[in-house]
């Protein structure tokens, strides 16, 4: 359920439990609160497979993926770099044209508010046209 009641769990997408459930525990945790958050963000949010295996997260074009790595989770932000990040918890590709990325390690404590206000003005701009549009 979503905070405001709605259900979204017609918005999962079984390939992605597939992804996470055969990750190291520690991974999963990781994977399934960003599922959470970026699901929870808004209920048009809807998760796939793209690229053979990685769970992706779309409304009006990408919003995230998610990538596990050997030491961390990589979550891709696809945000053109122009989402603020105030609380500093982009941690690769500042200056990547197409998305950033906030890696997570085993321990590592998950910025929520943060994550869910990029996740917030990610969707934002999506349904403005999209980053390419909006750095026009």
């Amino acid at each position: 359920m979503q905070g405001d009641g709605r259900d979204v769990s017609q918005n999962r997408d079984p390939r992605v439990d597939a992804y996470i459930d055969a990750l190291p525990e520690w991974q999963q945790t990781i994977c399934r609160r960003v599922r959470e958050l970026v699901l929870a963000t808004d209920p048009d949010v809807q998760e796939t497979i793209k690229r053979a295996d990685r769970p992706y997260y779309v409304l009006d074009g990408n919003i995230c993926a998610l990538l596990a790595a050997r030491d961390h989770v990589n979550i891709f932000l696809y945000d053109g770099a122009i989402v603020p990040d105030p609380q500093g918890i982009i941690t690769s590709g500042h200056a990547n044209k197409t998305a950033r990325t906030v890696a997570i390690r085993r321990g590592d404590p998950i910025n929520a508010p943060a994550l869910t206000a990029m996740f917030r003005q990610i969707i934002a701009n999506n349904r403005a046209g999209g980053w390419r549009k909006l750095k026009e």
